[in-house]
């Protein structure tokens, strides 16, 4: 019940940027775990929406982390697998008698073995309308009868789903200021949360049964992030790259304007961290690694990177005085 009590400073900590969200899904799951909700439903359940690259599915890593245990009590299903119906069954596994019977199910299999778990159903948008009766039956009653005829349980599991639905609606190219008249990027962010949150819920109703959206007991729809986010999130990023160094003896320092010109290079708020990482990876990780098989840099050692014009150098420091 301590780490309960401290999720929401745990969870802020990991996530940069989705303040709400984060509040609201601590809420929930305090109360949920705290015995005095419908103890046959899940823990929580919540819907996660908004662009691609803010968090969604990082949130639920992080639940399921300081939730569970460790990461590995996440259980992603990708819904884009499940997005015909001769598939849908692949979930609960097939009946007796069929191909693959003693298999069991992806989803019901994953969760009688680990029934203290987050299980993320990623991309719900995808999903065959199959998939919606079953999670309906997830949500409303905690339990979902496999292929073998086996009721597995739920109730001590946080289910999240997550959806990019409306995200063209929420930021497309003519919202991010192409042209002189147009506001900023961070002016958007800012200022048309609510336009774009209700592009998201309107796309939401079009696609998902009511019973199901009022059966969730949170909707959160995630912020773009801000110039002032990403530059954290990069800050976040390098002091995990240098953790990594670290277990090879070998330090790194980063001049202000390496800083700079990756977090330019990373900064898109259509396609949040992703393009920031992928910044990282192909600049300076790339460069780190190469250096690193050709043995150009050795335990103990400190890698010093600046820019030269638009590519970034190495320097090998000594840590010896």
């Amino acid at each position: 019940m301590k780490v309960l009590s401290k999720l929401e400073a745990h969870l802020d900590k990991a996530i940069i940027g989705q303040d709400e969200a984060i509040h609201d899904v601590a809420k929930a799951i305090r109360r949920g775990r705290s015995g005095i909700s419908d103890p046959k439903r899940p823990i929580g359940s919540f819907l996660f929406m908004g662009p691609t690259g803010v968090g969604k599915t990082e949130l639920a890593r992080v639940i399921a982390r300081e939730g569970f245990g460790g990461e590995n009590a996440l259980i992603k299903i990708d819904m884009s697998e499940f997005g015909e119906k001769h598939n849908v069954s692949r979930l609960v596994g097939a009946p007796a008698g069929y191909v693959g019977y003693d298999d069991g199910g992806k989803l019901t299999e994953s969760v009688r073995r680990h029934p203290y778990s987050v299980v993320l159903f990623d991309e719900i948008e995808k999903a065959h309308p199959d998939v919606f009766n079953m999670l309906l039956q997830i949500l409303e009653d905690g339990v979902l009868t496999d292929g073998q005829g086996n009721r597995v349980k739920f109730n001590n599991t946080i289910v999240i789903l997550t959806s990019n639905l409306g995200s063209d609606e929420m930021y497309n190219d003519q919202a991010f200021g192409f042209s002189s008249h147009q506001k900023t990027k961070d002016q958007f962010i800012t200022e048309d949360y609510e336009a774009s949150k209700n592009a998201a819920m309107k796309a939401l109703k079009k696609s998902m049964r009511p019973e199901l959206i009022n059966r969730l007991d949170a909707i959160e729809v995630f912020h773009a992030l801000s110039r002032k986010q990403v530059e954290e999130i990069f800050d976040n990023m390098i002091e995990d790259l240098k953790k990594r160094l670290a277990e090879k003896a070998i330090g790194l320092k980063l001049d202000a304007k390496v800083r700079d010109f990756l977090i330019e290079k990373g900064f898109d708020p259509k396609n949040g961290a992703r393009p920031l990482r992928r910044a990282i990876e192909d600049n300076l990780e790339t460069l780190l690694s190469d250096a690193i098989i050709a043995e150009e840099i050795l335990p103990g050692q400190i890698a010093q990177i600046s820019l030269k014009g638009d590519k970034l150098k190495l320097k090998i420091e000594s840590t010896e005085k």
